[in-house]
């Protein structure tokens, strides 16, 4: 009896442990998210924050053979459940107050309706901010001088950043969404990211 009540409790045990284990790693995660959304939010109301936003979503990958910049029918673009999440991302911004200064896109179609459909402001296009997916030798030079435009701009300007996920992880590190939007500023040593704000398709 006293060996089978003792085997009981061993079995108890091995499969509450396990259970136990995953439900504070989940604990873990899942705050960690929430506050470095907490944390973007919070820095996009302050002076001088930085939001850096890949274009919504655009079903593929880079852009046909026949790419031409001033073609959009010849470019990967949003679809409709694209659309739909820039319209919804720029009316979360909207509800939560914020504003921009400016609001800047890289040149290529799926950044610049993404940036007219989220409704922050007048968008102006900036040449810094083009894909270099197909040529990654560009990456260095572009990030430098999308770095030094921001480090020119006033110390309180607001600025939003529509681009591509490519310059996006060159420049702050993160490897982002559809639509994710990265907040920080510059300093002294490069980007520094305060948090992301993901509102998915």
């Amino acid at each position: 009896m006293h060996m089978r009540l003792s085997a009981a409790i061993a079995a108890f045990a091995r499969s509450v442990i396990p259970l136990a284990l995953v439900a504070a790693i989940v604990g873990l995660v899942a705050p960690a998210h929430a506050d470095s959304s907490q944390e973007a939010w919070t820095a996009l109301r302050q002076p001088g924050a930085v939001a850096v936003m890949r274009h919504a979503l655009a079903p593929g990958t880079g852009d046909p053979a026949d790419f031409d910049l001033g073609d959009c029918a010849t470019q990967r673009n949003l679809d409709d459940r694209g659309r739909a999440q820039a319209r919804a991302i720029g009316a979360s911004l909207r509800s939560e107050g914020i504003v921009f200064d400016r609001v800047l896109t890289s040149q290529w179609c799926r950044c610049r309706e993404t940036a007219e459909l989220l409704a922050m402001g007048t968008v102006e296009e900036l040449p810094a901010l083009n894909s270099f997916f197909g040529q990654r030798a560009r990456s260095a030079e572009q990030t430098r001088k999308t770095g030094a435009f921001l480090k020119e701009l006033s110390a309180d300007a607001r600025v939003l950043l529509v681009t591509h996920q490519v310059n996006i992880t060159a420049l702050t590190g993160v490897y982002p969404a559809s639509g994710e939007i990265v907040v920080g500023r510059m300093g002294a040593e490069g980007f520094e990211v305060a948090g992301s704000i993901e509102i998915a398709p």
